[in-house]
């Protein structure tokens, strides 16, 4: 059985955070372990109440499970704190943490701010170099590059500068461009993957970017290589914001149950000629 860690925060609403990673592990089979650095009081319409915990007893969690039961590849999502990113690189690095996906939580879906300004240096400069991949939704891009992301191009050159702090890869995500269509860019460094889908009319699409990290850190546990496991991520997320179901008054969550057969996600087959991803 292959382990995967979360180390993020807690949605109550079920729809991101620690319960949208667990979920996903599961569907992709493999052993879900959990450190949490926050709770929220949370729901479809919005972010109510953030507490983060204590520092210590987040170094606490880490060796707890990673003394004992160990694990093959993780994430990291919500850290709220400089202090809790400090502590949390320091843990992976105490444990020589393998197959790392940052996804650097900033702002809710919703608008909720959930990393404070001084804690985006400490993630730049602590846990990038750690990453396997690095997960930036357009917003969080241009913090991390400081220049505006707003087009194809401009997501390239933020892949380029936030490649440059460290990580092996990034993937620089595209669902908030305007138009049809939707663009994620993967970059190692040397050469650009353009991820390229139709852009689905939908507003459930809560957890789609803990979900996607998620499922990326599951792949790497399985022993995918970085685009496999990337590409398999995509198509999960795709086909889980297909099949959305309206839960809540407001922005409801994708759908984590979509059905996978062992390591692959099975799409129908008039989707899955829709939904090839095009290297560029």
């Amino acid at each position: 059985m292959r382990r995967c860690l979360t180390i993020a925060g807690s949605d109550s609403g079920g729809g991101a955070g620690i319960q949208a990673d667990l979920k996903t592990f599961t569907v992709f089979q493999v052993y879900g372990l959990s450190v949490l650095t926050a709770i929220t009081a949370q729901n479809t319409i919005g972010v109510q109440g953030v507490e983060t915990l204590p520092p210590a007893f987040i170094t606490l969690q880490i060796r707890s499970v990673l003394s004992d039961i160990g694990a093959d590849a993780g994430k990291t999502g919500m850290l709220a704190t400089k202090e809790i990113v400090e502590i949390v690189a320091e843990g992976l690095r105490e444990f020589r943490f393998p197959n790392l996906v940052v996804d650097p939580v900033m702002v809710s879906a919703t608008g909720h701010r959930l990393l404070a300004e001084d804690a985006v240096e400490a993630i730049k400069t602590l846990l990038f170099p750690l990453a396997t991949v690095v997960t930036p939704n357009l917003d969080e891009a241009a913090i991390l590059s400081g220049e505006k992301v707003e087009d194809l191009n401009g997501m390239k050159e933020a892949a380029r500068a936030i490649k440059a702090l460290g990580p092996r890869t990034v993937l620089v995500k595209g669902g908030h461009l305007a138009g049809p269509r939707i663009y994620d860019i993967l970059y190692d460094g040397t050469r650009f993957e353009v991820w390229d889908v139709p852009k689905i009319a939908t507003e459930h699409t809560h957890g789609s970017g803990c979900t996607l990290s998620a499922a990326i850190a599951a792949g790497l546990a399985k022993g995918y290589g970085v685009k496999e496991a990337v590409h398999t991520a995509q198509r999960y997320l795709h086909a889980a914001i297909q099949t959305a179901i309206k839960i809540g008054k407001g922005k409801g969550p994708v759908n984590h149950l979509v059905k996978i057969d062992g390591s692959d996600v099975h799409i129908p087959t008039s989707q899955a000629n829709r939904n090839k991803g095009r290297p560029r």
